[in-house]
């Protein structure tokens, strides 16, 4: 799709939009109110002064968004792309940002939180076991109000807590191709009027796509999970309220296909199976789990305390093997990776939240602690070329990591401007302390004979790391309330990330000596408007981030992609737009039109060797310049067999690089659009409380990659063919 044909597709999506409301403008019906809490207090979407994207727990249904992996469609300027050594990982990338490894040594730049809790290792996390209400995605770098910082944003899960009082039963069983099946059940149990607890429980099965001709699993990609929630309300009194949640989830998906392939332009096409010579290929098992207790305290009508207790587990194990075809590489592939990691976190934070007798004053603020603590083994093995003898790399991994912080917000509305002025302040002071431990060996197998000795002349030993981190970072907003329904708004932030280690170094020396902070200054212009009669709504946010010191992860040998350089690189600058309108048409017709543009450049790249400047060499992963994405949903009047409903969502991104140096430019995934559909049926006659529904996903089979990567030769991973099934789902 060209430039023209997207600004095409843009401009009659949003015309048409306008000129249909102002023919349906004398109708009565209007656009949901959506609220969000994203800056601690609920609050409407369209008065919150950030570029937010929000779902409801409606369209999450009619959408399909169970979890994170299925946001990626839908958000422009949110990328999710597999971590090549584990099928588990989703690494997270919002406006260009992003972390292109997943170490046990590093933050992500992009932040998940479950109900307020930060959650710093996601893989095994099944967030779709618990009845969400929101999924909210917050978009630039967050640090003010939330437990931990940021740079890309935010993705806030919010569960349903369960009612007192009242009994709840909620089951969904969903059938598809490939055998796919899901099972989800909730209940809601009232104890007295002042308790409720709900369990849920999660079922999801589905066959890979991808055949395995080697041994172990019989296919690469199957689904196979199972997890389960406590949530337990308690209305101490009418002031007071005790939340305390628990969830715990098994992974045992098999390893995605990692597909030899060429370089772009050039593409293969999808395989159906993989290399006879992957040998005992084993499906991951991650089990995650945590505890949550948040505890509310109205002290009185303009005043609030709340304490959010966090504690997480997470048991992970995974096998990649990589280019294991029938090559000359004697009995192994080109690559395969096996590790174990086990981590633990505790999280505390205070919130203090109020409001001023006559409301012109608005604050929060807050402490937050964060203690993190782990350890990882690895094996990976590599083929050196060209005597192809065996390389195994042995690793043993080790860390601590400490956060506290103190923020706080406040909102002025000064008595002007007829109360339409909203100026606010934000800061954030982080210390952080990271340590860490390295153990590294190698050996090497000699095909011929198949013995394994030790390789002395390899950088291996123990190396260490401990540092300490310490930024401020403020925040400013300018709001301005044209009139009832449109609001603008200008904003400043300061974004930051400690440094860390990367276990990928070349030597030991390189692991000690680590790898310091980043930060960014963004600003942002943002425009949100409701018109005819609140039919239409149009949010748009134009913006610009300036990186210092950014951390760039460099693929230090070509022939070897285990061994990577992680250094604080320089400048860079990422500027772009979001635009969003949603429309009511007409009765019951709902149309969603989202797109978003970005422009990431690195602006200096200093080599820590010579000192020259190299930004030219450098690319942004994970950013394309343009996505697009259209929903329609409609409503039909009610018929003799109950009331249908047709949602169709059309989805568009640009190509986007996928590695960072210029000498693997050519790892880059193509442009590719996405078409999913579902028709739903409710309030069936005589069956209350059941609705059915019929989708499909991918509908044009599109074959596509959702990873392209150096695996030691170049390698990429498939996106998912055609799917379709069907739900049936009743409560009461």
């Amino acid at each position: 799709m060209t430039y023209k044909k997207i600004t095409s597709a843009i401009c009659l999506m949003f015309g048409s939009t306008v000129i249909a409301n102002s023919v349906s403008a004398k109708q009565q019906e209007q656009l949901e109110e959506i609220v969000v809490t994203a800056e601690k207090r609920a609050e409407s979407l369209q008065k919150t002064n950030i570029s937010i994207l929000a779902m409801t727990e409606e369209d999450l249904e009619i959408k399909g968004i169970s979890g994170i992996t299925d946001l990626s469609s839908k958000v422009p300027n949110l990328q999710l792309t597999p971590h090549p050594n584990s099928a588990g990982t989703a690494l997270l990338y919002i406006r260009g940002i992003g972390l292109t490894d997943d170490q046990i040594t590093q933050d992500p730049s992009v932040a998940m939180y479950v109900d307020g809790i930060y959650v710093a290792r996601s893989q095994g996390l099944a967030s779709s076991v618990a009845d969400l209400e929101r999924v909210e995605v917050l978009r630039g770098p967050q640090g003010t109000l939330y437990g931990r910082n940021a740079t890309g944003g935010a993705v806030n899960f919010i569960s349903k807590a369960p009612p007192p009082g009242e009994w709840r039963f909620k089951q969904q069983i969903s059938l598809g191709n490939r055998n796919r099946f899901d099972a989800r059940t909730s209940v809601n149990v009232p104890i007295g009027d002042s308790v409720a607890v709900r369990i849920g429980y999660l079922k999801e099965k589905e066959e890979g796509f991808i055949r395995n001709l080697g041994t172990g699993v019989s296919r690469y990609g199957d689904k196979d999970r199972e997890a389960w929630r406590i949530d337990a309300l308690w209305k101490a009194s009418s002031v007071i309220s005790v939340r305390y949640t628990y969830d715990e989830s098994t992974l045992n998906d098999t390893p995605f296909y990692a597909a030899p392939a060429v370089l772009y332009p050039n593409v293969i096409d999808r395989p159906v199976a993989g290399g006879v010579r992957a040998n005992n290929v084993l499906p991951n098992d991650v089990k995650s789990s945590g505890h949550s207790l948040t505890i509310t305290w109205d002290v009185g009508p303009r005043f609030q305390i709340k304490s959010l207790t966090g504690y997480r587990t997470l048991d992970n194990f995974q096998n990649q093997i990589f280019y294991a075809n029938p090559v000359s590489l004697g009995n192994y592939p080109l690559l395969q990776n096996t590790g174990t990691t086990h981590q633990q976190q505790l999280s505390e934070e205070l919130q203090f939240l109020g409001t001023s007798a006559d409301e012109r004053w608005k604050y929060v603020a807050g402490l937050y602690y964060f203690e993190e603590k782990g350890n990882a083994d690895a094996i990976t093995q590599t083929i050196r070329n060209p005597l192809n003898n065996v390389t195994n790399s042995l690793q043993s991994q080790k860390i601590r990591n400490e956060s506290t912080a103190i923020f706080g917000q406040t909102t002025w509305t000064p008595d002007v401007l007829e109360n339409r002025l909203h100026l606010t302040i934000g800061a954030r002071w982080t210390s952080d302390s990271r340590w860490a431990r390295k153990y590294q060996a190698f050996q090497t197998i000699l095909p011929v004979y198949g013995a394994i000795v030790p390789d002395p002349a390899a950088p291996g030993g123990v190396a260490y790391g401990d540092k300490d981190f310490r930024n401020f970072s403020p925040s400013f907003v300018a709001a301005y309330d044209v009139n009832d329904s449109t609001n603008i708004y200008g904003k400043a932030v300061k974004g930051y990330k400690s440094g860390g280690y990367n276990v990928r170094a070349p030597n030991p020396a390189a692991f000690s000596q680590g790898f310091d902070q980043e930060t960014l200054v963004s600003t942002e212009l943002g425009l949100k408007t409701q018109m005819f009669n609140n039919k239409l709504r149009l949010n748009s946010a134009l913006f610009q981030s300036k990186y210092e010191d950014i951390q760039v992860n460099v693929q230090a040998d070509p022939l070897n992609p285990a061994i990577t350089n992680i250094f604080n690189a320089g400048k860079a600058t990422i500027r772009g737009v979001e635009l969003e309108a949603t429309a009511l048409i007409g009765k019951g017709l709902v149309t969603t039109a989202n797109y978003a543009y970005l422009y990431a450049n690195y602006d200096q790249v200093i080599n820590p060797v010579t000192g020259v400047d190299v930004a030219s060499a450098y690319r942004f992963p994970n950013a394309p310049s343009h996505a697009f994405n259209a929903d329609i949903s409609y409503e039909l009047p009610k018929t003799s067999i109950g009331l249908l409903t047709v949602n169709l969502n059309y989805s568009w991104q640009g190509q986007k690089y996928t590695q960072t140096n210029i000498a693997t430019s050519q790892y880059i995934v193509g442009d590719y659009a996405l078409v999913n559909a579902r028709l739903g049926l409710a309030e069936i006659p005589g069956l209350k409380g059941l609705r059915l529904a019929l989708w499909g996903k991918n509908l044009a089979d599109k074959k596509y990659y959702i990873g392209h990567f150096n695996a030691g030769a170049p390698t990429a991973v498939f996106g998912a063919p055609r799917s379709y099934g069907m739900d049936a789902i009743y409560e009461f």
